[in-house]
């Protein structure tokens, strides 16, 4: 008998333990079941409190984002292989919103929309995170654009200027270079202090690694962003990428930096967010996007800007490329992101393929910041390309039709034949903005007149290298003072007229 009320003793002890230890209180979590399933969207029903953007979890661990919100059910974009879900499972809602992790870790590398590394180069800490979706910041918030943004491409610093703050569209068919712009833009940023984030959004995976890897060769990866959403991950990922770009540009823009974005392209980001909508039944209308497509691209576009110097004086300057059909820009999307837009480059076939690279076609190209984002300098030599180079363009093509032209006309086709030549430039080959000025003023002031159309090319090759080595001082004092003073004029007129006794 006493072997059992030892027995009986010890168990007692151990209920009582039990009892003490045990933690009474309630735990309540918002679980919801999956309905329906399709490419990448799921809709659930049981999560009536779930808030636009909030992350949710699926019982396999894969994570979603609810887009949707309905009567009976969620829309849900899955962040991960939807092939591993099925009708029924559970999903549970986590109460926090879409954000992506950032911080200064990031620069050089190559990462997801949902910020993870996707270079093999090991983990990114971060301590701080940013709402991928965030309200742009207000009028009084911002200030005028005024401090030029210096692409390196004399085309477009001479005559599309781009200001810190400004958004300026690249538009144009398949293959003209779109994408050609924006690295060397990247790459001209090395010594201006500018952070660049390109995002990537349903180009072929071969395409990024070759612009991660011109970038490499030429040293810009250290001040550079990659946000990849190639065409093999999935269509979530690819609505979400420029989000996430613009959320990155957004925390280094709240630390006083200037922040250069690149959309490549936007076309494809309004073709996953069509798939997307239409996988979730919302309705169609115009070319079956949904009627908030506009809305898509004007809330990201709107959050680039310069902000006053009580905020930090920061900027994010956005270049959304967009990818035309046969040339139209009166297309639906193309239109949208227009008058989004302050201007646009619009980069043409025929020039491309005659040989005129950067293939800007300067009557259809605007910058509605304009002369606000140049140097007094170019502004001067500048002035008038614009309009000259769009004459030149409509005299050539009525004189191949006229019998006999006046000397007049014959002066002015051949004088924008050499400036457009002088327009020209290889890839990979940005130049500074004083060696821009001084090739400029010569050609602008007709010391080029004389020189035949097919050595135009050679000649300013020759005649920066003469001038970056004999008159060092007089491109610095350009870069330094950024405008032309009589005292620099007289000295480029002696340097040319010296270059040109030298140049056979």
């Amino acid at each position: 008998m006493s072997m059992k009320t030892n027995t009986a003793s010890l168990i007692a002890k151990e209920l009582v333990k039990k009892l003490e230890s045990f933690d009474s209180s309630a735990t309540a979590r918002r679980v919801g079941y999956i309905t329906t399933l399709a490419d990448s969207v799921t809709k659930a029903s049981g999560l009536p409190g779930a808030k636009y953007l909030e992350l949710v979890t699926f019982a396999n661990g894969v994570q979603g984002v609810v887009v949707n919100l309905e009567e009976e059910e969620v829309g849900i974009m899955v962040l991960g292989d939807y092939l591993t879900l099925k009708e029924g499972d559970e999903v549970r809602s986590t109460g926090t919103l879409l954000s992506v992790p950032v911080g200064e870790a990031y620069l050089g590398r190559v990462i997801n929309p949902m910020g993870e590394p996707v270079d093999a180069k090991g983990v990114i800490p971060s301590k701080t995170r940013y709402p991928m979706e965030q309200i742009a910041s207000g009028v009084v918030h911002r200030q005028p654009v005024t401090t030029p943004l210096q692409t390196g491409i004399k085309a477009i610093d001479a005559m599309i200027p781009i200001g810190r703050g400004q958004r300026e569209l690249i538009i144009g068919d398949r293959s003209t270079g779109k994408t050609a712009i924006a690295v060397d833009t990247i790459i001209n940023q090395k010594d201006e202090g500018v952070i660049c984030i390109y995002v990537a959004i349903g180009q072929k995976t071969a395409r990024v690694a070759q612009v991660i890897a011109d970038l490499e060769k030429h040293n810009a990866m250290g001040h550079t962003i990659i946000v990849a959403a190639t065409a093999s991950d999935p269509v979530t990922y690819q609505y979400l990428a420029p989000y996430a770009g613009s959320a990155m540009a957004e925390y280094f823009m709240d630390k006083g930096k200037d922040v250069l974005v690149i959309y490549d392209d936007l076309s494809k980001h309004a073709w996953a967010y069509r798939q997307i909508s239409l996988t979730l039944r919302r309705p169609s209308g115009r070319e079956a996007y949904p009627g908030d497509v506009f809305y898509l691209h004007s809330r990201l576009l709107e959050r680039a800007c310069r902000l006053s110097e009580a905020r930090g004086g920061g900027s994010i300057t956005a270049l959304p490329i967009i990818e035309t059909q046969a040339g139209d820009m009166s297309a639906y999307i193309p239109t949208n992101v227009i008058s989004i837009t302050d201007g646009q480059i619009y980069l043409e076939s025929d020039l491309f393929n005659s040989g005129q690279r950067p293939a800007v076609n300067v009557g259809l190209s605007v910058s509605r910041v304009g002369g606000s984002a140049q140097i007094k300098a170019m502004k001067k030599v500048s002035g008038n390309l614009r309009l000259d180079l769009a004459q030149f363009r409509d005299l050539a093509a009525f004189a191949q039709f006229a019998s006999d032209v006046d000397e007049i006309t014959k002066k002015q086709i051949a004088r924008g034949s050499r400036m457009m030549e002088l327009l020209k430039q290889g890839q990979f080959q940005p130049a500074s903005v004083a060696s821009q000025v001084t090739i400029m003023w010569a050609g602008s002031k007709g010391h080029l007149d004389d020189i035949p159309v097919n050595r135009i090319t050679e000649f300013e090759s020759q005649f920066v290298s003469y001038v970056n080595a004999r008159h060092r001082k007089m491109l610095t004092a350009i870069a330094k003072e950024k405008v032309l003073s009589p005292e620099i004029e007289k000295a480029l007129e002696a340097a040319i007229s010296d270059f040109k006794k030298s140049f056979k």
